[in-house]
């Protein structure tokens, strides 16, 4: 068994950018110092839009330009078109993001087009960044179910993130999206891409709305998966899903996976640190299980 797990950490962009207030630069960066010290190898740190439609991502190139990059740690940013790849390549970004969906509806109402559209959009974002150096990596939404859909067809879901995969991605996330899902239908999705995808290639991405995100977490490494997308204090949401919770919180994924035998490289106290700041800065509660019992059992 690999015992090592790589946690992908989205909580400074995926999370922040559905939150209703917008925070100072300043507090981003040290949001984002703060979880460089917490030993995170691979963290997103905003997304080149603009920021009429985004205004939490506004200056994320002057973010990525800002911050203290250890040579260890893959910093990305999640770009929608050439205009937010040619930002991100002027900021010195040597890894973006790009995203599609396994809805048809979703990628209407999300990205403004068709499937595939938004594949004929990315073909010659590839060309760009591959002369360049720049690492692609591609999200699939809705891979289980879709707020105006429903069911999305596992095969449907394999059918789109290998078409990522084949146009150049080097890993593929897998979005449940709105948090619906349960084992044993991951387990049919997860079955469906992975006879079309290397597993090392493959990331999980899992919502929590319905609770379901750490069993679905756990069935996910049962196939073999050994990559997770999570959000600090479980920041974020779905803005096109009414009442969808957050990514699965960090600290809920660290404490599934070393309780498991797994290895993170994550510094349990430093992490606490960074997620105590974000809720502070954003005057919430920490979403985390494993924060709530911890600092429960630290009132004892």
């Amino acid at each position: 068994m690999n015992d090592f797990v790589k946690i992908v950490e989205v909580g400074a962009r995926d999370g922040l950018q559905n939150e209703k207030s917008v925070i100072e630069f300043n507090q981003r960066l040290e949001f984002l110092n703060l979880l460089v010290r917490s030993g995170f190898k691979s963290i997103e740190v905003g997304s080149c839009v603009s920021p009429r439609w985004v205004p939490q991502m506004d200056n994320s190139t002057a973010l990525y330009a800002a911050l203290e990059k250890p040579e260890q740690v893959s910093f990305s940013l999640l770009v929608p078109n050439m205009k937010g790849l040619e930002a991100a390549i002027e900021a010195g970004c040597k890894e973006v993001a790009i995203f599609t969906a396994a809805s048809e509806s979703f990628a209407q109402k999300n990205i403004n087009c068709s499937i595939q559209e938004s594949f004929e959009r990315f073909k010659p974002m590839f060309d760009v960044a591959k002369q360049h150096g720049i690492q692609v990596r591609g999200y699939v939404s809705c891979v289980v179910d879709c707020p105006y859909e429903g069911a999305i067809a596992p095969e449907k879901a394999a059918r789109v993130a290998k078409q990522l995969f084949d146009l150049g991605c080097y890993e593929i996330s897998l979005g449940e999206t709105i948090g619906t899902a349960s084992p044993v239908r991951v387990r049919k999705m997860l079955q469906h891409c992975l006879n079309v995808l290397p597993v090392d290639r493959v990331a999980g991405h899992f919502h929590d709305t319905y609770g379901m995100a750490i069993a679905n977490i756990s069935e996910s490494l049962e196939q073999g998966l050994r990559i997770f997308d999570s959000s600090i204090a479980g920041l974020g949401g779905c803005p096109y899903a009414k009442g969808a919770s957050g990514n699965v919180a960090t600290e809920d994924l660290v404490y599934l996976l070393e309780q498991s035998g797994f290895q993170t490289g994550i510094d349990l106290s430093a992490m606490l640190k960074a997620g105590h700041y974000i809720a502070s800065v954003l005057q919430r509660e920490n979403q985390s299980h494993f924060v709530k019992a911890h600092t429960a059992k630290l009132l004892d």
